[in-house]
């Protein structure tokens, strides 16, 4: 009988410790009862579309959180035992949760302001857009009335002589082309009879024009220099310079202008009498008057300030316009599109921070979700908290190399610089 009675305490006790055995593992082990269930909830597997999306976004996060802190607490707690200041532990490890729940609900409502932020941000983008557009078609609308009031500037202040230089040119093209129809027939039978072979207009007209307009601009550019070494007062230029000048002139009385004059003789033979002969020598003093007449009309009207011009671009010398010709000058052909411009160039800083806060909005909700799990994490190792939540924007995110800083150096430099002048003190007390 006592054998007996010995046997079944024993195994009431073996069950006894069982039991407890069971009860310690339950209590240490609790999230496994639950945290298989709270996983497949919010992964929602078995949802429709929506609904599973919703339960991702919303709930997946926060319950891996949850669980990931449950372990993280039953760690801490078998801490206790071993940990001096357990009052300011245990406080700081209600903080932790404390923080885990606002930084859940922040996750939550920072989902909505992210999309706040985001519609704000679009549509200021889709404004900017619009505003460019429309200052860019005004500026194209506006260009003609801008270059008026350009050409307008240009002729009442002093500056280069554009309008000048445009007639210069003008007018070289259009003797170009009257003694290029004066010419060809003439040039055409010359190159005939050397060449031995028909040429057409066509063929013709095109070489003879470019050449008698470099021919032109030639003789104007001989003319400037003409004048240019008389204002000088150089005797030796202005005999050298002179022969050059006559002897383009003959060129252009014999070559040009007289075919000019015999264009004429037809209509001077109307007007006198049936035995009318002009005569070598009226013929060419004729086509040398109109030469002087025609080269001093246009040298005194814009010759002389359009040929200087043309030189210096032909030379490569630049153009060193006046002060009050740059301001005549047209400046900012699309002026509202380079304002605009500059505009968002100096406001680069607003710019920056409106894409930090975007990118802010995005970030930080599930960030310091996951900062609160560390946070746990870092109590059990270190006893302090590693972040301090809730981030109000990205750049309270701290660099990883400020998490390697030793803590206690800082503040132990702190106290040696605060101490210093405590003893300073107390000997110019003593």
């Amino acid at each position: 009988m006592n054998d007996q009675a010995a046997g079944v305490s024993q195994v009431a006790a073996t069950g006894q410790a069982d039991s407890i055995s069971h009860l310690v593992y339950s209590v240490l082990l609790f999230p496994l009862y639950f945290e298989n269930q709270m996983v497949a909830f919010a992964w929602g597997a078995s949802d429709i579309w929506w609904l599973m999306a919703a339960k991702r976004v919303f709930l997946l996060l926060p319950v891996g959180a949850v669980i990931a802190g449950l372990w993280a607490s039953i760690l801490c707690v078998l801490s206790v035992i071993i940990r001096n200041k357990r009052t300011e532990f245990f406080k700081a490890f209600l903080v932790t949760w404390w923080d885990l729940g606002k930084a859940i609900f922040a996750f939550w409502g920072g989902f909505f302001r992210f999309l706040f932020v985001l519609v704000n941000s679009l549509f200021a983008l889709v404004r900017v857009l619009v505003v460019g557009v429309w200052l860019f078609i005004q500026d194209i609308l506006l260009v003609p009335f801008r270059l008026i009031k350009t050409v307008a500037l240009n002729i009442s202040a002093p500056g280069l002589p554009w309008i000048a230089v445009t007639l210069t040119f003008i007018w070289c093209l259009v003797e170009a082309v009257i003694f290029t129809y004066v010419m060809t027939p003439l040039v055409m039978d010359t190159l005939s009879n050397l060449t031995g072979a028909g040429l057409t207009e066509n063929i013709l007209r095109i070489p003879l024009f470019l050449f008698l307009l470099f021919l032109i601009l030639g003789s104007y550019a001989v003319l400037s220099t003409f004048v240019e070494a008389v204002k000088s007062r150089n005797v030796g230029t202005i005999i050298k310079i002179a022969a050059v000048e006559v002897v383009a002139m003959m060129v252009e009385v014999v070559f040009l202008y007289r075919e000019l004059v015999d264009s004429l003789v037809p209509w001077f033979a109307q007007h006198a009498s049936k035995d009318f002969d002009l005569g070598i020598f009226g013929t060419l003093a004729i086509a040398g008057l109109a030469w002087l007449g025609i080269r001093a009309m246009t040298w005194f009207l814009f010759a002389a300030h359009g040929v200087p011009v043309i030189t210096a671009i032909i030379q490569g010398r630049g153009l060193k316009p006046t002060e009050a010709g740059e301001r005549a000058q047209m400046k900012d052909t699309f002026a509202y599109t380079v304002g605009f411009y500059y505009h968002i160039k100096t406001d680069l800083k607003f710019i920056q921070e409106k894409g930090d806060d975007l990118l802010g909005a995005f970030i930080l909700p599930p960030l310091q979700v996951v900062s609160a799990v560390v946070n746990f994490f870092t109590l059990l190792v270190a006893g302090h908290h590693l972040f301090a939540i809730p981030f109000k924007s990205i750049r309270d995110v701290m660099s990883s190399k400020e998490f390697l800083q030793p803590a206690n150096g800082k503040k132990g430099r702190k106290e040696g610089k605060k101490v210093k002048p405590t003893a300073q003190a107390g000997e110019v007390q003593s």
